[in-house]
C-alpha cells in the first residue's frame, strides 16, 4: 500500500479532531497542505507543525458568501489540487422531538451544504491527469449513523445520509472523467464534537487512529471507508434487517416514552 506523498491537499475542519490528525500525518509525508476552519487561532497552532508546507485558508464552509472569498484565496495558493478531504461538520441532537428547524438548518449548512460548497470551490483545481497518472480525489466525512435511524440523530443522521447520496450522484456523473469520489463513514471518534455526548459510545477511537484508517483507505483505492468494523458490520446488518432494529434495538435506545402536545 503506497503512502500519500508529495501532493497538494486541501483539508477542511483542520483545526481539531480528525482534520487536525490528518494534517499531522500528511505533513510528515512531505505533502503541501492548505487547511481550513472557522477558527484562525486553531489553524495557526496547526500550522506550527510545518510553516513551510502548511498554508491557512480560514472559512466557514456552510456560508456561501464566505466560500466565494475563499475560492479566490485558494486559487492564489495553488493552481492544482491532488486531494481534498472535507472534514468540517457539526452535530446537534433532537430532544423530545422539538423539531427545531433552525437547528436542522445549522446542521445541514455545515454537514451537507458545506461539502457542496467545498466541492464547488475545489472542482476547477482538481485537474484531469494525463494517461497513467493517479486521478485526483475528493473525499468527505459522513457517518455510520446514516446507515440506520438513530434516536435523537434526526438532523445529524439525515444530513449525513443526504451527503452519502450526493457523493454517489457525483460519482455517477463523473464516471467517465478521472476523479475519484470517496465517502468516509467513521463511528464514534474522541473529538471536541463528541466530548459533550451523554451516552455510551461503543468502540470510541482516537482521531489519530481514525486518520490512519482514512489514509489507508485512500491509499488502497477504496470508494467507501467504514470503520471500525466492529461497529460498521452490525449497523450495516441492521440496515438490512430493519424490523429487528426498530422492533428490538431502537426501543432500548430512545428516551421518548410519550409525545407531548404542542401548540
Amino acid at each position: 500500500m503506497s503512502e500519500i506523498r508529495d501532493q497538494c491537499i486541501w483539508i477542511t475542519g483542520a483545526g481539531s479532531g480528525i482534520g487536525q490528525a490528518l494534517v499531522r500525518l500528511l505533513v510528515a509525508q512531505n505533502n503541501f497542505l492548505i487547511i481550513s476552519g472557522r477558527g484562525s487561532e486553531q489553524l495557526l497552532e496547526v500550522q506550527k507543525l510545518c510553516p513551510q508546507r502548511i498554508r491557512l485558508l480560514p472559512c466557514d464552509v456552510g456560508n456561501d458568501e464566505d466560500m466565494q472569498r475563499a475560492k479566490s484565496e485558494l486559487e492564489s495558493l495553488t493552481d492544482q489540487l491532488d486531494l481534498v478531504i472535507a472534514c468540517a461538520g457539526t452535530c446537534e441532537y433532537e430532544d423530545d422531538l422539538r423539531l427545531d428547524t433552525a437547528s436542522y438548518r445549522r446542521v445541514f449548512d455545515s454537514n451537507f451544504f458545506g461539502v457542496v460548497n467545498t466541492l464547488r470551490t475545489a472542482l476547477p483545481l482538481l485537474n484531469h491527469r494525463a494517461a497513467g497518472k493517479t486521478p485526483p480525489v475528493f473525499a468527505a466525512v459522513g457517518s455510520l449513523s446514516s446507515v440506520v435511524g438513530m434516536p435523537r440523530a434526526e438532523a445529524y443522521g439525515a444530513s449525513k445520509a443526504a451527503l452519502g447520496y450526493f457523493l454517489d450522484a457525483v460519482r455517477a456523473d463523473t464516471a467517465r472523467v478521472p476523479l475519484r469520489i470517496v465517502e468516509i463513514r467513521p463511528g464514534f471518534i474522541d473529538t471536541p464534537l463528541t466530548a459533550s455526548n451523554d451516552f455510551s459510545m461503543p468502540f470510541l477511537m482516537t482521531p489519530e487512529k481514525a486518520a490512519q484508517r482514512i489514509l489507508a483507505g485512500l491509499s488502497s483505492g477504496a470508494r467507501t471507508i467504514d470503520f471500525p468494523r466492529r461497529l460498521s458490520w452490525p449497523l450495516r446488518l441492521m440496515g438490512c434487517m430493519q424490523s429487528l432494529w426498530f422492533g428490538l434495538v431502537a426501543p432500548r435506545l430512545t428516551r421518548i416514552h410519550q409525545l407531548r402536545h404542542r401548540i
